[in-house]
């Protein structure tokens, strides 16, 4: 049996060996490198929390501390319910959404399908400039500016109180929300919203009924993003909250979150592998399991509302 080549009397040619590139191994050792990095620290932090933590329930009851209505842990007779610091920051987490949720919106829909290229090409960074401005500086803002103006149009507020920290926080958020909607609705095609122009509706109609419905997936990561950002946050609710830890709905009295305790506790006078400086720990966990599974539930939202386009 002759081969194709033995038939028309060419000779058989070797392939040549394949030359190792060095170029690319070397950028794929420093990508997997990164993201060794990534996965090492991640569960350095969980290791650094879960150790102490086990110490902190090995002497304090799991189930006191997670029904717990009373939280004084630095008090001669401790009280170890953490049920206070999670309601204030669920609080101030979701006043804050409150504001950053619809204003964030807003202005992505305005920079995506209202302003013009060279507004938003000055907005965009002036917006950006609000999300670099220092938490600290925010804080001190909320307690020294927005407390005095609450006072002055007649709310009864305390000097520390939940409602000027929500609002400095929601809208230190609006940066991140209005950023990654505007980046999903670009992602929309240019022919669903010439459709529904040729379909006779206006800028409006097409703006919130044809791109925030088909950005929606985008528009739910950033919204959970966003709020868990603020229930990470610590120096404008440690600055402007402050540290009563009481189980309260009403924003104008003084509140404290789980960051505000870490932030408190952490640069004080508490002994190094007491008891309580392992409630910083116990504390960083939940707030640690909080935080995932709202970035579980944010992959499960995008992947449920994900529009694919071709």
């Amino acid at each position: 049996m002759h081969t194709p080549d033995a038939a028309v009397g060419l000779p058989s040619v070797a392939l040549p060996r394949k030359r190792i590139r060095w170029g690319e191994l070397l950028i794929h050792g420093l990508l997997f490198l990164a993201a060794a990095v990534s996965v090492l620290t991640t569960l350095g932090i969980v290791v650094s929390l879960l150790l102490p933590a086990i110490e902190f329930f090995g002497e304090v009851s799991p189930w006191e501390f997670l029904t717990g209505t009373t939280w004084t842990p630095l008090f001669l007779d401790g009280q170890f319910g953490v049920v206070p610091l999670v309601v204030g920051t669920i609080v101030i987490s979701s006043l804050s959404a409150l504001v950053a949720f619809p204003l964030g919106l807003g202005v992505a829909i305005y920079l995506s399908e209202y302003a013009n290229h060279q507004a938003a090409r000055v907005l965009k960074p002036i917006l950006e400039i609000l999300a670099a401005i220092p938490t600290v500086v925010l804080g001190y803002f909320a307690l020294t500016f927005v407390t005095p103006l609450l006072r002055d149009i007649g709310l009864d507020v305390a000097i520390f109180n939940a409602l000027a920290a929500s609002l400095v926080l929601g809208v230190m958020l609006i940066p991140t929300i209005a950023s990654l909607s505007e980046d999903a609705m670009a992602a929309v095609p240019r022919d669903l919203r010439e459709g529904g122009y040729a379909l006779g509706a206006d800028k409006l109609q097409v703006s919130t009924r044809i791109v925030v419905p088909a950005a929606i997936s985008g528009i739910i990561a950033a919204y959970v993003l966003g709020f868990s950002r603020a229930v990470g946050e610590t120096m404008i609710v440690l600055i402007a909250g402050g540290q009563l830890a009481q189980i309260t709905l009403d924003p104008r009295e003084p509140i404290e979150t789980m960051t505000a305790f870490i932030g408190a506790t952490g640069f004080g006078d508490v002994p190094t592998g007491s008891n309580e400086y392992k409630t910083i720990f116990a504390v960083g966990l939940t707030l640690f399991v909080i935080t995932l599974v709202l970035n579980l539930f944010s992959i499960r939202m995008v992947r449920k509302f994900r529009e694919v386009y071709e």
